[in-house]
C-alpha cells in the first residue's frame, strides 16, 4: 500500500473527502436502502422560506453535516458503544428544494422522507426552519399507520399557530396542521423547553383543547430537567406505538446556540438537551427525527452546528447501543 492509499475517505478529517454525515456512504436510491438493510438514513431539507425572522436555515444541513472532527468507526463515551459497526447508517442526501417554491417544497420533502421511511431505515431530517417537520412527520405517520406515531417536541415555541401573517405554511404552524389534518393525535403531542412571549393565550387555549401537552422552561426550573424528560416520556408512550422527535434548536439557551432565526434567552444547556435525547431514544421506538432552525450566518465559531451536529450523533449512538447493548468498558453508561 503507497502513502496515497494510507487512509480511506473514512477516516480523513472532517474538512477533507466527502461531505456526508461523519462522511457515511451516500444512498440516494430507496430500493438501495432496503437493499442493503439500512437502519438509519440521514437526509437534508434546505428550506427556509418559512421563517418569520431572521432567515439562514436553508444553510443548516450542510452545516450540520460540516461539524464534526472525529471519523471513521465511534467509540461513544456517554452512551460506552460503538456507533457505525454496530448499526447500519448512511446519508440520503437532500431533498430536492428550490428556491421561491414553498410548495413545491413541502411536496419533495415528504416525498424523500417518505422513500427513506418505507425503506425500512429511520429518517432523521436536517433543516431548514421548523416548517419542515410537517412533511416530515406526516410522511412518517403515512408510512407507519396503522400504528400510531406521538411526537415529543422540543422548542421555545409551541409552533401551533393557525397561521403567520395569514400564512397557514410556516415555522410557527407545523404542529397545528399535523393534528388538525390528523396525522398525529394532539393528546400525543409533547412539547418541552417552552418560554417567551410567543404564542398568545388563545393558541394555548386551542392546545389544550387538542389535549396536548407542554413542559415549559418555568417547569424545567422547579423541578429539574431529569423530572420532566422522565414524564415526558411517559406521556409521549401513553398510546403511540412510535416516536418522532423533533428538535429546534432553539430550546437552547443562545449563549450556547447563537446561529438560529429566532432565538429566546433562558433556554436549555447543551448536556440536558443531549441527556434528554439519549434518554428518549432508549426508551422508545424512534420512527424518525429531525433537527431544525440552525441559522449558520448568525452562528458563532460554528457551535450551533457542533451542538445540533451532537443531538443527531447522540440519537445514533443510542440506538446502536440499544439495539446490542453497551459494549464492555470501564466507567458507566448515563
Amino acid at each position: 500500500m503507497t502513502e496515497y492509499d494510507e487512509f480511506p475517505d473514512f477516516e480523513l478529517p472532517g474538512y477533507t473527502g466527502s461531505s456526508t454525515f461523519q462522511k457515511l456512504p451516500q444512498v440516494l436510491d430507496e430500493k438501495a436502502l432496503a437493499t442493503m438493510g439500512a437502519e438509519v438514513a440521514v437526509l437534508g431539507a434546505p428550506f427556509d422560506e418559512g421563517t418569520s425572522n431572521r432567515p439562514g436555515a436553508r444553510f443548516g444541513p450542510k452545516a450540520i453535516r460540516a461539524a464534526f472532527y472525529v471519523t471513521g468507526d465511534l467509540w461513544s463515551i456517554q452512551s460506552q458503544t460503538e456507533v457505525f459497526n454496530r448499526i447500519r447508517c448512511v446519508d440520503a442526501g437532500d431533498a430536492p428544494v428550490v428556491p421561491s417554491r414553498p410548495e413545491r417544497a413541502m411536496r419533495v420533502i415528504r416525498e424523500k422522507v417518505r422513500r427513506v421511511a418505507g425503506s425500512g431505515a429511520i429518517p432523521i431530517v436536517l433543516g431548514g426552519d421548523h416548517s419542515i417537520s410537517y412533511p416530515s412527520i406526516a410522511a412518517v405517520s403515512e408510512v407507519r399507520s396503522p400504528r400510531k406515531v406521538g411526537v415529543v417536541h422540543f422548542d421555545a415555541h409551541a409552533d401551533t399557530a393557525a397561521d403567520i401573517w395569514g400564512a397557514p405554511a410556516s415555522h410557527g404552524t407545523p404542529m397545528r396542521r399535523l393534528i388538525t389534518e390528523g396525522w398525529v393525535s394532539g393528546r400525543n403531542f409533547v412539547q418541552v423547553g417552552l418560554r417567551g412571549y410567543w404564542p398568545e393565550k388563545a393558541t394555548f387555549e386551542w392546545m389544550r383543547q387538542q389535549g396536548m401537552r407542554w413542559h415549559p422552561m418555568t417547569e424545567i426550573e422547579e423541578r429539574g430537567p431529569e423530572a420532566v424528560i422522565q414524564d415526558a416520556i411517559s406521556e409521549a408512550l401513553d398510546g403511540p406505538d412510535l416516536i418522532y422527535l423533533s428538535v429546534d434548536i432553539d430550546v437552547l439557551d443562545p449563549s450556547v446556540a447563537p446561529g438560529t432565526g429566532t432565538p429566546e434567552p433562558g433556554g436549555l444547556q447543551a448536556r440536558e438537551l443531549l441527556r434528554a435525547i439519549r434518554q428518549i431514544v432508549r426508551r422508545v421506538e424512534l420512527a424518525g427525527m429531525d433537527v431544525v432552525e440552525v441559522s449558520p450566518p448568525y452562528d458563532h465559531a460554528e457551535i450551533t452546528a457542533a451542538v445540533a451536529h451532537r443531538c443527531v450523533l447522540e440519537a445514533i449512538s443510542s440506538l446502536a447501543a440499544k439495539k446490542t447493548g453497551p459494549a464492555a468498558s470501564v466507567g458507566s453508561p448515563p
